[in-house]
């Protein structure tokens, strides 16, 4: 696979990323087996660059990625983990944490916390359920509600991790690109993790967050390429942004897919591949929870979209003039 600097470091990312959210059970358990051998076909594959965090099932995403990856030598691959969410333990708990999305026992609560002491703690228990030496890349996770704890004390606390060669490169992901642009333009972020804003259905990022990021040789990784599923499989009942799709957006994704379908493409190739013509992207990270979906995924990244594909997009209104693409 391809591969690209995050930023101005010396941290390498294949264009082509695992999110291991759902290995967290999102939503659904995920049998041990089915997991490892998800991990173990991206290996296969090529892809060399594995995304977890405190936040998917309650630490049990970071347990299994690390379990897998400490089979591998450490300099062959890059791991990023998240900062923001302190797990602390529950004695004696019951229930499920479904209410925040994932099939696990809720042992643990999450505590947001943007401050220095919380960065450091973050990691260093990140740490322990990976099992691993070091983390290559640290992203300020969701940080939506508490801006200026995040701008003030927890990016210069990853600032001073990567000086002291803790951590290789540092950033922020969300679902949002405003506070991402903020990130871009105030700080010193390598990379900046946009989730949902630079897809087919969705270009919010193209107005300020992308060009910014390509100014100051900033990279910028993509995820939720799919909408959360609307753009994998657009039908009655898909969801974009993890609840029910409009109409509106039902019908602009059946057009999609249907111009797709006239060039022999899949709009699942067309909507993985689309972000990474922008020059600003280093990869796209796609969210896998078996073995067939990482081979779909290797498959669909490597489809041929032909460039009158795209001219047709645009041509019908489907895609801004201004939108690169690839190929």
């Amino acid at each position: 696979m391809r591969t690209a600097t995050l930023g101005h470091g010396p941290v390498q990312v294949t264009d082509l990323a695992f999110g291991a959210a759902a290995l967290g059970n999102l939503y659904t358990e995920v049998d041990p087996a089915e997991a490892e051998a998800a991990l173990l076909t991206a290996w296969d594959a090529g892809i060399r660059y594995f995304d977890t965090a405190p936040h998917y099932g309650l630490g049990l995403s970071e347990r299994r990625v690390g379990a897998a990856l400490r089979q591998r030598p450490r300099d062959s691959y890059t791991l990023s983990t998240k900062v923001g969410r302190l797990l602390e333990p529950v004695p004696d708990a019951t229930g499920d944490d479904l209410a925040n999305g994932f099939a696990v026992p809720a042992n643990h609560r999450r505590v947001w916390d943007f401050s220095a002491d919380g960065v450091r703690r973050s990691i260093e228990s990140s740490l322990e359920r990976l099992g691993l030496d070091r983390i290559d890349v640290v992203y300020l996770h969701d940080p939506d509600d508490h801006p200026a704890q995040a701008l003030d004390q927890a990016y210069p606390a990853l600032e001073r991790l990567r000086a002291e060669g803790v951590v290789g490169a540092i950033g922020a992901g969300m679902n949002q690109s405003a506070l991402l642009t903020r990130f871009v333009r105030e700080t010193d972020v390598d990379a900046v993790l946009l989730a949902g804003r630079y897809t087919l259905l969705d270009q919010d990022g193209l107005a300020e967050l992308l060009p910014e990021a390509a100014r100051r040789g900033v990279s910028v990784v993509v995820g939720g390429v799919f909408n959360s599923g609307l753009l994998a499989d657009p039908r009655p009942g898909a969801t974009f942004d993890y609840t029910p799709a409009p109409g509106e957006l039902l019908d602009r994704a059946l057009r999609i897919q249907a111009v797709c379908e006239r060039h022999g493409v899949p709009l699942r190739a067309a909507a993985l591949q689309f972000p990474t013509g922008h020059p600003a992207v280093a990869g796209v990270l796609v969210g896998m929870r078996s073995a067939a979906e990482v081979r779909d995924a290797v498959a669909m990244a490597g489809h041929p979209v032909p460039g009158e594909l795209w001219a047709q997009l645009r041509a019908e209104g489907l895609l801004p003039e201004e939108a690169p693409v690839c190929g």
